[in-house]
């Protein structure tokens, strides 16, 4: 009924642009739920591959923990299954000017203003991106591998995370789930740096469970390498925050600019290095960087610690961190900047 009345809305949206949106928005997602079925009928084929129905296994031991210890959202979540044979669910695009780090906004009549668009055809973000640039943004696209419908609709497991660590497969469900608890319009790095919180805070616990010490001990060092690569994107994107604040004419500043980023290349090539070689973030610089891929990284994480340090002011009771956060939702955007700004971090 709710996708009904999204369809008959759409012609209120106004605009060719608009509509196309909407509809690829509504059509996506009508293709997703068509294709979930629930898990308990995926285990009870015989077709289903063992190692699929032991990850579905796991997702249900995941959901259940969620709510039971977690205090997250109760529902049909995460109890169906979709395969969409791609390798991601959706394309978000992010753009930001020449010379700013604060990224583009696009506004929605149910989402309100989010920092990104999302398309479930990456030929669609493809030719988002290009009509951007052409209009000299700097632009990224990401590829996604679950969204959350804010409680709308029961969102389904899908087969672009499903073979995910167990850890990496709850922090991801977790992430999810809290948008579902809090979700503030026009609020991006307020609603994305809360569910960080929230999966970092669930998978922790979820860990102290699991006597796979191995498992545990993997998860930290991705959880370290994930850590120290985004503090190298927020510190670059700080630098440059400067440096576009002087004046000083466009021709000026893009060799400045360039310089920089090579700059940020080449600090992550001496962090990989310390890695050992690990390659999981190479993709973010296979396009090359730029202002919108470190907008993208800042909406997700700058205000984590602030969140942080309110959880443990609660002594970790994840109740009454939910209730915190929910008074401060009440509040402007700038009087809750500058709340969680007063906290202090430990």
């Amino acid at each position: 009924m709710r996708l009904l009345l999204l369809a008959v809305l759409l012609p209120l949206l106004g605009g060719c642009a608009t509509l196309r949106y909407y509809a690829q928005a509504v059509s996506g997602h009508l293709e997703l739920i068509r294709r979930a079925t629930p898990i308990n009928e995926e285990l009870a084929r015989d077709a289903v591959p063992d190692a699929l129905k032991t990850k579905l296994r796991a997702v249900l031991r995941i959901r259940e923990f969620a709510s039971r210890e977690l205090a997250l959202p109760d529902n049909g979540s995460y109890k169906s299954y979709a395969d969409l044979g791609r390798r991601y669910v959706l394309w978000n695009v992010f753009a930001a000017a020449e010379f700013s780090v604060a990224p583009v906004t696009s506004c929605f009549p149910v989402a309100g203003c989010v920092s990104y668009r999302g398309y479930f055809a990456e030929d669609g973000a493809k030719a988002e991106a290009a009509r951007l640039r052409e209009r000299g943004y700097d632009v990224y696209i990401g590829g996604v591998p679950a969204y959350s419908t804010l409680g709308w609709f029961d969102d389904p497991v899908l087969s672009t995370f499903i073979h995910y660590p167990d850890a990496e497969l709850a922090r991801l469900m977790f992430h999810e789930l809290a948008h579902q608890l809090l979700y503030v319009k026009n609020d991006t790095r307020f609603n994305e740096s809360f569910a960080a919180t929230v999966e970092q805070a669930g998978v922790a616990r979820w860990l102290t469970q699991d006597e796979n010490q191995s498992q545990r001990a993997a998860y930290a060092r991705l959880q370290g390498m994930r850590q120290q690569f985004v503090a190298l994107l927020l510190k670059y994107r700080a630098i440059l925050d400067d440096y576009y604040r002087q004046e000083l004419p466009p021709e000026q500043k893009r060799p400045g600019k360039a310089r920089r980023f090579a700059e940020l290349e080449a600090e992550y090539q001496q962090l990989k290095a310390s890695w050992g070689g690990f390659t999981g973030y190479d993709r973010w610089f296979a396009g090359k960087p730029n202002n919108a891929t470190l907008a993208s990284v800042a909406l997700y994480t700058e205000l984590v610690p602030a969140f942080t340090a309110l959880l443990a002011r609660e002594t970790g009771d994840l109740p009454r961190f939910y209730a915190a956060v929910k008074e401060l939702a009440k509040l402007s955007k700038e009087e809750r900047d500058t709340r969680l700004q007063s906290i202090p971090l430990n």
